[in-house]
This record gives structure tokens, C-alpha cells and sequence, in this order.
């Protein structure tokens, strides 16, 4: 009889932001398949199981272990940092089961386990950067031309998007964010809102709020994720805001601090 694979979610780093189930399913799993560095984060969740780790861009080979292992009738678990719809396995595992002519009707029981993703949970961490229309662009040319990059990210800034910019820098591919951050100073203003968070929720975090002129001047790699602000987002007390709108269509003076009284 076959098994089952889950597409599951790890959340930005801490078990603590893993959903209640992808915790269940992590605890009913028999095999778990994933990226090294990702399932050093859940060691505590691993005894008893059959671990099957690899490296970097092993994303594909991942997809068909974990597939085979489903088909050979263990329950088995795919795990990617985030959400792993986004930017996750969830794409390359779909491609690799449709080429070896998995079926939902009569394959592999399949399901998709959603979670929390990195710039949810950036956010957090900043305030409220994303009241407003967002977008999140990947600076990694490895899949994707860079030229179609760059037009995404001329476009984003002309549309006035708070962006989200996942793989911003590693330790070969250094310019493209410098000419990021040149395409959205044609557009903001210099002392736009920028955020760099740096392996969130982890125990070696790192949260930097600066502006979009100084924000390269921080420690950035493949770990950060940097969001930069729209034209209306500010910073008070060291919280990133951008505003819904509310205070143009309500009188938000009626909310003001509630008077205390002395006992």
C-alpha cells in the first residue's frame, strides 16, 4: 500500500511558529526529507524517524527521495523553511511527481501544509510594513534571468509596492543588490524605510532598521531578508509602519490616550 507525503512548512526558524499541523505531522511522520540546515532546526522533533538529509541545490534529487520513500509505503515528510509555497519545494516537488506521472486520483496521497513565511515573520519582527499592497522579489538569477529580475524590480518600484527581497546577497552574487537598492532610489526618496532581518526567530537574529540610501552599509546574505518601505512608511519608536489609509478617512483623534486616574 502506498504512503503519504506532506509538502510541510517550517515556519522562519523557531518550533515555535510551526503550525499545530505541521507538528502533528511531523510527530505521525515515519520518514522526513529536507535540506541539512533546516532539519538541524527541528532536531528536537526527529527521534525515532528515518532523516534524510542533503546539501545545497540537491532540491530535485529531495523531491524524488521523498516521493519514493511515500511510494513505498512510509509516511513521509518534505520539509522547506517558511512557507513551502513560497519559494519552497512545493514547485519543484509538483514538477518532479507530474514527470514521473504521479495522479491525484489514484497516486500518492499528496497534501500541501502551509506555514508561516519569511516575510511574515519579518514583519513581525519590524511592526506593520505590509499594511499595504506588497511584493516579494527573489535576487537570485539562478533560475531566473537577471534582466527579468530587474524589470520586476523597476516595476515594484515605480508601483510604489513595499518589497520584500528574498536571497538578497551570498558570497559570489554581491551586485545585485546594489542595483536594487539604484533602481528604488530612482523612485523614493533616500530616506525611505529599509529593514534588514537577518535568520528571524533563530539564535543568531539580527534586526536592522536603517534607510533605503544607508541600508547596504549592514550585514547582508543569503539568511537576510530585506524589506524596503513605500513612500508613506515611517518609524516611530523603533517600529516600521505603513499606513492602511484609515487616518485619511476616520478621525483617529478620538482615540486618543485614555486619561488615568490616581488611586
Amino acid at each position: 500500500m502506498p504512503g503519504k507525503l506532506s509538502l510541510l512548512s517550517l515556519g522562519p526558524g523557531s518550533t515555535q511558529h510551526l503550525t499545530l499541523q505541521a507538528l502533528q505531522t511531523l510527530q505521525e511522520a515515519e520518514v522526513v526529507v529536507g535540506y541539512k540546515s533546516y532539519l538541524r532546526l527541528i532536531e528536537p522533533l526527529l527521534a525515532g524517524k528515518i532523516v534524510l538529509g542533503s546539501g545545497m541545490r540537491q532540491e530535485l534529487q529531495r523531491c524524488a527521495e521523498a516521493y519514493q520513500q511515500a511510494c513505498a509505503g512510509y509516511r513521509t515528510v518534505l520539509v522547506s523553511s517558511g512557507d513551502v509555497g513560497i519559494y519552497g519545494m512545493a514547485g519543484p516537488a509538483f514538477e518532479v511527481l507530474l514527470q514521473a506521472g504521479w495522479q491525484a486520483e489514484q497516486g500518492v496521497p499528496l497534501e500541501v501544509i502551509p506555514g508561516v513565511s519569511a516575510v511574515n515573520g519579518c514583519a513581525a519582527l519590524l511592526g506593520a510594513p505590509l499594511m499595504h499592497d506588497f511584493c516579494t522579489i527573489s535576487l537570485s538569477d539562478l533560475l531566473t534571468p537577471w534582466p527579468v529580475i530587474r524589470r520586476r524590480l523597476q516595476a515594484a518600484a515605480e508601483a510604489d509596492f513595499v518589497t520584500a527581497l528574498y536571497n538578497p546577497k551570498s558570497s559570489k552574487r554581491t551586485t545585485q543588490i546594489i542595483e536594487a537598492q539604484e533602481i528604488f532610489l530612482s523612485c523614493r526618496s533616500a530616506n525611505t524605510p529599509t529593514a534588514i532581518v537577518t535568520a528571524a526567530y533563530r539564535s543568531d537574529a539580527r534586526v536592522l532598521i536603517s534607510d533605503l540610501a544607508h541600508f547596504l552599509e549592514a550585514e547582508i546574505d543569503m539568511e537576510s531578508t530585506v524589506l524596503i518601505g513605500n513612500s508613506h512608511t515611517f518609524l516611530q519608536s523603533g517600529w516600521m509602519i505603513t499606513p492602511r489609509g484609515y487616518g485619511s478617512k476616520y478621525d483617529l483623534q478620538q482615540f486618543s490616550a485614555p486619561q488615568i486616574s490616581e488611586a
